[in-house]
């Protein structure tokens, strides 16, 4: 329910335990928990469900995490990274708040969209693996319950990331991997400093095929 929303985070230990509870989580630091910001801040943890959302006024905590007041610092398992948000610069609201949320939230699997975009650009990993597929095939929970397993054990090293091909806006994603539609579904593992790349078309995913492809290409 929104009314637990966001869980206040009184001290260090509890901070550190919100933060390794979840794939994304979002902590709101302010010195007072009434501001304006603060306010902004609990209406876009209303809108994100999906998201946990935190708020902490100890000095003691935005000291550990190096923030000032009135800051939004989105943690995201993935990659290990953070992402900042400065709210006093004053046209910050939740809608910029839900967005920058929705920009960063990448996850184990990150579906690609143009909103997602933008975080996968950002992203600290260079290597990012992409099963191209239809989401609308019955296969397609199977699928995903296999690339998930096989994103676990390359947490840290490669982003997986999920892509529709029933978009229009994905397109573009399965002509450059010059692959066409009837040889999905498809993996393509990709190098972002110098575009180096890897395609391996399959009739089914599974950890061991998803596994293999990875390793001989950082080999």
């Amino acid at each position: 329910s929104t009314a637990e929303k966001p869980i206040l985070l009184n001290n260090i230990t509890d901070a550190e335990a919100f933060i390794s509870s979840a794939e994304v989580v979002v902590v709101g630091f302010f010195q007072d928990p009434e501001s304006p910001e603060a306010s902004q801040f609990r209406l876009a943890a209303g809108r994100i469900a999906e998201v946990s959302f935190g708020l902490s006024t100890s000095p003691a905590v935005l000291t550990h995490y190096g923030v000032a007041a009135n800051t939004v610092t989105l943690f995201r398992r993935v990659d290990n990274d953070r992402r900042d948000l400065d709210m006093n610069s004053k046209d910050v609201d939740a809608e910029k708040m839900t967005r920058f949320v929705r920009m960063n939230e990448l996850r184990l699997v990150t579906e690609y969209n143009p909103v997602t975009a933008i975080g996968v650009m950002q992203s600290s990993l260079q290597l990012h693996l992409l099963l191209i597929t239809d989401k609308m095939s019955p296969k397609h929970p199977k699928r995903m319950r296999k690339y998930r397993a096989a994103a676990e054990l390359f947490k840290g090293k490669i982003l997986f990331i999920l892509v529709d091909s029933n978009l229009n806006s994905n397109e573009r994603i399965v002509s450059f991997f010059k692959l066409k539609k009837s040889q999905l579904p498809a993996l393509a593992i990709f190098h972002t400093p110098d575009e180096e790349q890897d395609v391996l078309t399959l009739d089914e995913v599974s950890v061991e095929r998803v596994q293999d492809f990875c390793n001989r290409f950082l080999q």
